[in-house]
């Protein structure tokens, strides 16, 4: 575990007991001193967005602290801090606040423990609602097969039946991939093991990655970043969000149609946006479109080999990231996604 010293922290002597061991200990921590002065940090608390420009930001971890200070007993409690500036996503700490005699400091520790209960809640519901959805690709085949068996003398049926069969596989398929997609999502947090992503580094992957299913339907991709930014987080998971928006507006638009993605920066959140001229999205269901395996249009998302997974991917993956996702949409005419990412500047953290 690696500490640092603010510069603008007053100087102090402090036993290298202290040091030796928190380093034994797996948490990230801080040294404050009078004032709430951060005389210490370790690595990680860059990432857990607590401090902004040196000082503490969280009025719950401030009061716990100044409870400690005036009464000089350890604490211990919990607090919740967001995970970014903008977005739903949240963080549930416990916190230890020790008293050190010496020139009054204040030792925090910190660990998120709630994250394995919450990945046990997820993934409880998680497979409950994948037993449902995996029946329909499986009963299908079943009968697909059943349906070439009896109709093993005639031509022409065994080679409609063995194409449907295809088209159900390859859904099985997808299906079972975007179910890998969401757990790995739901098991890691990308800013606990976080990189810095150059945002055009991000768009261009996940144009690439499109190439094959845009050109199938003539659909041009045309990109304008009107500003690069550094995003911190795991560039596997971006780069999956970008490309599931990409994937969703080429399958839900018609033939020789524009796709377009841009990048901007707007009060330091970069805006990430995929705009298609597509069938647009009722203004009613536009709510629940961001729920797990839910469609607007069941029929259409069966020609499209929709999973009802992608856009619930691309909400989670914002939200662990600090961000969120917005969409705008009008029937008939077309829909913009923006996934909205706070932006990591190497020497504060991300923009709060």
């Amino acid at each position: 575990m690696w500490f640092r010293r603010e510069e603008s922290a007053p100087s102090t002597e402090l036993s290298p007991l202290i040091f030796e061991v928190i380093s034994q200990l797996d948490q990230d921590g801080l040294l404050v001193a009078p004032g709430e002065v951060i005389v210490y940090a370790t690595e990680g608390i860059e990432k857990l967005n607590l401090l902004k420009d040196g000082r503490i930001v969280s009025p719950e971890l401030i009061a716990l602290i100044r409870v400690v200070r005036r009464t000089q007993q350890t604490r211990t409690g919990k607090i919740e801090i967001p995970r970014g500036p903008i977005g739903e996503g949240l963080r549930d700490l416990t916190v230890k606040a020790i008293y050190l005699k010496d020139h009054e400091n204040i030792l925090v520790l910190l660990s998120d423990e709630s994250e394995a209960e919450r990945v046990h809640e997820v993934r409880r519901d998680f497979v409950a609602n994948i037993s449902h959805e995996l029946k329909t690709p499986i009963g299908a085949l079943s009968l697909l097969s059943e349906a070439v068996l009896s109709a093993k003398d005639e031509p022409a049926s065994v080679e409609k039946f063995a194409g449907r069969m295809q088209l159900e596989a390859k859904r099985l398929t997808d299906l079972v991939q975007e179910i890998i997609n969401l757990s790995r999502l739901q098991d890691s947090d990308p800013l606990e093991v976080a990189t810095e992503n150059h945002v055009s580094d991000l768009i261009s992957e996940a144009v690439d990655l499109c190439k094959t299913t845009s050109e199938a339907k003539g659909i041009h991709i045309t990109t304008n970043l009107g500003a690069d930014a550094i995003v911190l987080g795991d560039s596997e998971q971006l780069i999956m969000a970008i490309h599931n928006l990409l994937e969703n507006a080429i399958n839900y638009s018609p033939e020789n149609t524009k796709v377009s993605i841009s990048a901007e920066v707007v009060d330091q959140i970069v805006e990430i946006t995929v705009t298609d001229q597509g069938i647009g999205i009722p203004e009613g269901e536009l709510e629940r479109i961001f729920e797990r395996f839910y469609r607007v249009d069941p029929a259409r998302s069966r020609e499209t080999g929709g999973t009802g997974l992608g856009l619930s991917i691309v909400k989670h993956v914002a939200s662990n990231h600090g961000g969120d996702v917005k969409v705008w949409s009008s029937e008939n005419i077309g829909s913009s996604f923006a996934l909205r990412l706070p932006i990591f500047t190497p020497n504060g953290g991300s923009s709060q």
